[in-house]
């Protein structure tokens, strides 16, 4: 059989987890140094409350030990293993699966385990998760999945606003060291993923409801096929993640839009009032 891992920054709900035997590496995070507990249900609005008053979030990454005892029985039980992560290029975690994969790989030669770069975050890596195991239940091979999910990967626009740059430049995830001028004017910077999962400026406007449409119309610009999945984020922000949806209807999107809150991984990155976009056109979104 071939198992698929995410991590918990995919942003997948508990139900889309279950209904697709998806299994999840843990990422954990503190508030004002106290550990979150896994066992109680993520509250947003007292999490996204405590960042808006100042509180000190931090996270971790899975251990390479966590890591080795999630893939290793698996591996003995004759199983193939297909992980997709979160982008390498705002976490360590790829660089760590990716050695716990070199020592797995040299105890089990007969077995499959692969490390892949979803080079993104929230549903921008989870949707790579959720048509890989579409395919494991077609009975598709672990290469014929892992090509799929790389094509993917290289079609994925990720495009988001944030309230406020202080929280991304805080924990060093924003590529090139952007400025934004005019904070107190109300100007939203829209961000993107690059190629390389870096989180990189793309744009900027004045007022949420600007950044929102603005959001819709670089939808409108790039999509190609108004039938495939496209997926919202939003931190806090219910509202303004039905307001995108419904111009993205008006846009030609036929097809599903899944909309979640952020996780705390990258929620905790990105701060409270975040509202982000995934969807698949020709090719990923680059530096103007």
């Amino acid at each position: 059989m071939i198992q698929i891992f995410t991590d918990l920054a995919a942003n997948l709900p508990p139900r889309v987890v279950e209904q697709h035997n998806i299994r999840l590496l843990h990422l954990t995070y503190t508030v004002d140094g106290v550990e979150s507990d896994p066992g109680k249900p993520f509250d947003a609005i007292e999490f996204y409350g405590a960042m808006r008053r100042g509180a000190d979030v931090k996270t971790s990454m899975p251990s390479p030990g966590d890591a080795r005892d999630a893939f290793e029985p698996l591996l003995q039980q004759g199983d193939d293993v297909i992980c997709i992560c979160l982008s390498g290029g705002i976490s360590g975690t790829y660089g760590m699966l990716c050695m716990v994969q070199e020592e797995l790989a040299a105890e089990y030669s007969d077995r499959q385990l692969r490390i892949i770069d979803a080079k993104g975050a929230s549903l921008g890596e989870g949707q790579h998760a959720i048509e890989a195991a579409e395919l494991r239940d077609q009975g598709k091979t672990v290469d014929e999945i892992c090509d799929h999910v790389y094509r993917q990967i290289d079609r994925m626009n990720q495009y988001f606003v944030v309230d406020h740059l202080k929280y991304i430049r805080k924990t060093g995830r924003l590529w090139g060291g952007a400025a934004l001028a005019g904070q107190l004017l109300q100007i939203k910077p829209i961000l993107f993923g690059d190629h390389e999962g870096h989180i990189v400026m793309r744009d900027k406007v004045r007022g949420k409801k600007r950044a929102v449409e603005r959001l819709a119309e670089l939808y409108a610009q790039k999509h190609t096929d108004g039938a495939e999945p496209v997926g919202i984020a939003q931190a806090d922000c219910p509202a303004d993640a039905l307001h995108l949806q419904h111009l993205l209807r008006q846009a030609g999107q036929t097809g599903p839009i899944h909309i979640v809150g952020y996780e705390p991984i990258t929620g905790s990155h990105v701060g409270p009032g975040t509202l982000a976009l995934f969807f698949y056109a020709d090719e990923r979104s680059k530096v103007l």
